[in-house]
């Protein structure tokens, strides 16, 4: 995995970002380009390629990924209503090639189809 994808950049803090959590282990930021009034990227610090290379051992790390969201979902209102998403390949959508999560909510999401 390349090491200098714009996650790995945002978690060394050399490229800006607009943070909304951070801990050891991963950090959540606003998305540039948000497809609702909540969209929140949340990343693992640790470089994991896709959700298809999550290991075993990272499992406590997705985990705390998802109790996290709820935690941000709730402080920003939208517990009742929002997506926890991820792309996995290019195929699905994935353009950045370092496991992260979408929390997309505070509007009406519609259907997936």
């Amino acid at each position: 995995m390349a090491k200098n994808s714009i996650f790995s950049k945002i978690i060394r803090g050399e490229l800006p970002c607009d943070k909304v959590f951070e801990n050891e282990r991963l950090i959540a930021i606003k998305d540039i380009h948000p497809v609702a009034p909540v969209h929140i990227l949340l990343i693992p610090k640790k470089e994991i390629k896709g959700i298809q290379e999550v290991a075993f051992e990272d499992l406590p790390l997705i985990s705390e990924i998802i109790t996290t969201a709820q935690m941000l979902a709730k402080n920003l209102g939208v517990e009742d209503g929002y997506r926890l998403l991820t792309n996995n390949g290019p195929s699905a959508g994935q353009t950045i090639f370092h496991l992260h999560f979408h929390l997309i909510g505070g509007r009406p999401l519609g259907s997936m189809a």
